[in-house]
């Protein structure tokens, strides 16, 4: 998948939609993100560009805990969608 503006918006509307806020903010968290998991706030590098937020989310995405069955049927598609495209880049690694 290109890694586009409106990629990275539906990437942080799924994690809305897992009830995760995303935040931009300046950190020096090692790995360019962090959890908040009492808040359910992923916070991301500000000053990462558009395709190292979209790789912070893909990481981030696969280790949130999931009700699957509470998305909604495009949410639940785009989300098993970007499982794999992570479990992809991983073997591909």
């Amino acid at each position: 998948m290109k890694h586009t503006r409106t990629y990275l918006k539906k990437l942080e509307e799924l994690c809305q939609a897992l009830s995760y806020k995303v935040r931009y903010e300046q950190g020096h968290f090692q790995s360019g993100y962090c959890i908040l998991e009492s808040r359910k706030v992923l916070i991301i590098n500000k000053f990462f560009d558009l395709e190292g937020r979209i790789n912070c989310l893909l990481d981030l995405i696969p280790e949130l805990p999931v009700m699957v069955e509470e998305l909604s049927e495009e949410n639940k598609s785009f989300y098993f969608k970007t499982i794999a495209i992570r479990s992809l880049q991983e073997s591909n690694s």
